[in-house]
């Protein structure tokens, strides 16, 4: 089955060819490609729409790297299947965890005596 007959963007042939190539298996079934072009496909689509919301969020008309990891790392899904992924030209995003403002303060502690035998000393 062709690329054509399946509908898809991304060429199946080529795909068909790269475990080959890279020695990973020696044999792979006919359906297998269209499959992973399928979902190759699906994945590209599913991130240029949250790209191109983010872009238009933005007020800009074209997509920059810096509109793709915004909503890549506020989707649940994507973000656990691209969570080792660098992105470049994406910038920095700062985690919720490591602003200060959403973590809890923790008690201030007393404090500490320098042993002497004169009047306490703080520090």
């Amino acid at each position: 089955m062709s690329r054509r007959a399946a509908g898809l963007q991304i060429p199946v042939g080529r795909i068909h060819q790269m475990p080959h190539k890279r020695s990973y298996v020696e044999r792979v079934g006919a359906v297998a490609p269209i499959y992973l072009a399928a979902v190759m496909e699906y994945l590209a689509a599913e991130v240029l729409e949250l790209a191109s919301n983010a872009a238009r969020v933005n007020k800009k008309t074209r997509i920059i790297p810096r509109h793709s990891p915004l909503p890549i790392r506020n989707d649940e899904e994507l973000n656990k299947l691209l969570s080792g992924v660098t992105i470049a030209q994406g910038g920095f995003l700062f985690c919720p965890t490591s602003r200060p403002f959403s973590c809890p303060r923790r008690p201030k502690s007393p404090p500490k005596l320098l042993p002497s035998s004169g009047p306490p000393i703080y520090f």
